[in-house]
């Protein structure tokens, strides 16, 4: 193994690792809310496709997705669609209280 290979190896790693964080985080519906292992799973591929020019800043990924709605896979979108309702439907309690 070269040293070149040496190295780029746990660059790769680290790489990886900040760019599943970064979209998980990315994902939240609020920043008090821990981000769903299924968003992590089902978005993080699309993320890196169509965002990773944001990387790392979170409020450009967010809405970078957002913009790229239509061009996200099925799974990503329907988590997408699934925590936009369920962040509605609190916004909708905390103003009936």
């Amino acid at each position: 193994m070269t040293r070149t290979q040496t190295i780029a190896s746990p660059l790769k790693t680290t790489a990886s690792l900040l760019a599943v964080a970064t979209t998980a985080i990315a994902l939240q519906t609020s920043p008090g809310l821990a981000f769903s292992s299924e968003a992590q799973q089902m978005c993080t591929g699309d993320a890196m496709r169509l965002c990773s020019s944001e990387i790392p800043d979170i409020p450009r990924v967010r809405a970078c997705m957002v913009r790229n709605k239509a061009q996200v896979s099925p799974g990503c979108r329907a988590v997408m669609d699934r925590e936009a309702a369920a962040s509605a439907s609190r916004k909708r309690e905390a103003a009936a209280q």
